[in-house]
């Protein structure tokens, strides 16, 4: 009887177990609800460096390509005729003002000075003795012993004698200077060239004398390069004298090394099929690199300082044609703004408009940004006062 008591049917079992799990679901199913039912966290605003724009004292710069041109450069011709005796210099080599170069056989002109002396010896003792007759014959007229036609002839001969002297000294220079053009010598001091015409060749003087060689002066040279009409006018404009523009130049095939000049002239008319003139900056050859000839690239800078906005070139957007850049608002916000860029400047390019002063330009990120988003600024310095140079 008593093990009746304490045995349970399966019907019972059955309805303890079904009690058992919906027990288990309710409370799954409030604790997903409540889950559901919490507010999810926000992501964080993504960083992003920005930079204020500041007015930058800048020196405005203006590109060109040149060519290099010699400041001084001299084609030596021979001034008297004759054989070349001796070639007195070494292709390549510099030379200075008055160093020997080449030699044509002096003997001829040697003579030629000796003949000329002795014709001034002899056109002295002609003039002497004509004046020793005038003399003889204005004491013989005063005293009416001779007429005065005889008078008269004695002037005359006394007359012709002292230009024949005149006559001989000019001869005589003529002849020391020929002799003195023998010995041939550098007019500049350059960089001289081959010699194209050496020892045992016979040269002639007169207007179709060859070249023997050619002299460059090679420590200074002129960049010339055509401006275009707008920035020549900018440029007379801002300055009186044109040696305050500075120029600063490359060579095409070598842009390690910058060179630092000034510009020398502007030409005295404008190109009318090109609407440019003709400008000359003067370099000095400070490494030796530099020949005429060359191409160059050329910067030509303003004569004054002005203050600018400069936008780094990393902060710049394109789309299409356009430029763009994104400014990061009081409230962090990302807005896009297109700008009008002018020059390139050390990284940065000048602004025309778009941006005002003071307003913060995002400097990376472009790619992860879009307008309208909040971001969190941290605030960079890429300008750092560029130097106006």
């Amino acid at each position: 009887m008593a093990l009746s008591l304490t045995r349970r049917s399966p019907l019972a079992y059955a309805f303890a177990l079904v009690a058992f799990l919906a027990a288990g679901f309710g409370t799954y199913y409030i604790d997903q609800a409540e889950a559901d039912e919490a507010p999810a966290s926000a992501p964080p605003a993504p960083s992003v460096e920005v930079t204020v724009l500041e007015p930058q004292q800048i020196r405005s710069w203006v590109n060109f390509s040149g060519r290099l041109a010699a400041v001084e450069r001299a084609n030596i011709r021979p001034l008297v005729s004759g054989t070349i005796q001796k070639v007195l210099f070494k292709e390549g080599q510099v030379v200075n003002q008055g160093d020997p170069l080449f030699l044509i056989d002096p003997r001829p002109h040697q003579a030629d000075v000796k003949r000329a002396e002795a014709q001034l010896a002899t056109a002295h003792s002609r003039a002497k003795l004509a004046a020793d007759e005038l003399a003889r014959a204005q004491r013989l007229v005063d005293s009416k012993l001779i007429s005065q036609s005889i008078f008269d002839t004695a002037v005359n001969e006394h007359q012709v004698a002292q230009s024949a002297v005149l006559e001989a000294e000019s001869a005589l220079s003529q002849a020391r200077l020929n002799l003195e053009y023998a010995h041939i010598s550098a007019p500049i001091s350059g960089r001289v060239g081959r010699a194209e015409l050496t020892v045992g060749n016979i040269v002639e003087a007169g207007a179709n004398a060859p070249v023997l060689t050619t002299i460059v002066a090679d420590d200074k040279l002129y960049a010339e390069f055509n401006v275009n009409e707008q920035s020549y006018i900018e440029s007379v404009r801002s300055t009186e004298h044109l040696q305050q523009m500075p120029v600063e130049l490359t060579l095409a095939q070598d842009t390690s090394v910058t060179y630092r000049g000034h510009i020398h002239s502007f030409d005295n008319h404008l190109d009318t099929s090109s609407g440019t003139i003709r400008a000359r900056a003067l370099f000095d050859n400070t490494d030796g690199a530099l020949a005429p000839g060359m191409y160059a690239n050329v910067r030509m800078g303003s004569a004054k300082i002005h203050a600018s906005l400069l936008i780094p070139e990393r902060a710049i957007g394109t789309n299409q044609s356009r430029k763009f850049v994104y400014v990061v608002d009081a409230d962090n916000t990302v807005q896009y703004r297109e700008v009008v860029l002018g020059d390139s400047y050390q990284g940065h390019r000048v602004l025309i408009s778009g941006v005002n002063a003071g307003e913060r330009i995002a400097v990376n990120s472009l790619t992860h940004i879009r307008p309208s988003v909040v971001v969190n600024p941290v605030a960079v310095s890429t300008l750092n006062q560029v130097a106006a140079n």
